[in-house]
């Protein structure tokens, strides 16, 4: 492909290559396989591969939830790669003129993401930093492809816990929320380590650390921080699980809070 990584990005485990190894995917290289097992080796986390899982249920469950609410426009910051269950795939069931823009700060994420949907209409892929929401926004593709004068819904799926706090990620969804009008949605997934012990949380968080990114979970009031300016939807700020269950099974908690907000 045009965008292929180069080698030494590949040699550095790559978290959005270990969550598509969490899930199955084949887009994925030796050192991040490596990571990905070693995270499943610890106790603390021995099911995560089913907790991404569940994780990719609740995004299915809230985009179609803001397609019924007449949401047309999703713009998916940390996508990843989008391999298991695209978000326009999903919400394209309910709602087929949809428009989706995946953004990723990762070039290797986003190379991948490139290859793997060429020329889908009303879809375009963006090299974007979530820390600098401005540009983000400013981006021609971005531009190209949302009208921000429409709600959007802005999905936040298992990216912010890769923010450490100085970066202060709460400004930076502020931002999003006031880029957007009255009606937006804010889908949003976090890492929790609430009732975890201290040291097997060590051992998970070390992981990361040598990693693309690091891991920084939250309890429940510093996530329900990034909702300000938004309504909850029922049953508001719970374990992802438990947000709206359609009977797809659920094997394992997430060890992650989940909601949707809309924009007041």
């Amino acid at each position: 492909m045009t965008d292929q990584p180069a080698a030494d990005a590949t040699a550095r485990p790559n978290v959005a290559r270990m969550y598509d190894y969490f899930l199955g995917g084949s887009h994925n290289f030796a050192a991040d396989r490596a990571a990905a097992d070693r995270v499943l080796e610890i106790f603390l986390f021995p099911e995560t591969g089913v907790a991404a899982q569940t994780n990719r249920h609740f995004l299915r469950r809230a985009v179609r939830y803001a397609a019924a609410q007449g949401v047309r426009q999703f713009l998916d910051i940390g996508a990843g790669l989008p391999t298991q269950g695209t978000v326009h795939e999903v919400v394209r069931t309910v709602a087929p003129d949809a428009r989706v823009v995946y953004v990723d700060y990762d070039e290797v994420a986003v190379a991948y993401a490139r290859e793997l949907l060429p020329d889908v209409p009303g879809t375009a892929v963006v090299q974007g930093d979530l820390r600098r929401p401005d540009d983000l926004l400013a981006h021609p593709d971005v531009r190209g492809t949302l009208d921000l004068d429409r709600p959007v819904a802005v999905l936040l799926l298992a990216v912010l816990h890769f923010v450490s706090d100085a970066d202060d990620p709460w400004a930076a969804v502020a931002r999003l929320r006031d880029s957007t009008v009255p009606g937006s949605h804010l889908v949003l997934s976090h890492l929790t380590l609430d009732g975890i012990a201290p040291e097997l949380a060590e051992r998970g968080q070390a992981i990361y650390r040598n990693s693309s990114a690091p891991l920084v979970p939250r309890t429940h009031a510093e996530t329900l921080r990034f909702f300000t300016g938004y309504d909850l939807v029922e049953p508001g700020l719970v374990e992802t699980t438990r947000w709206r269950p359609d009977g797809e099974p659920e094997l394992v908690d997430s060890h992650g809070y989940a909601g949707v907000g809309v924009r007041r």
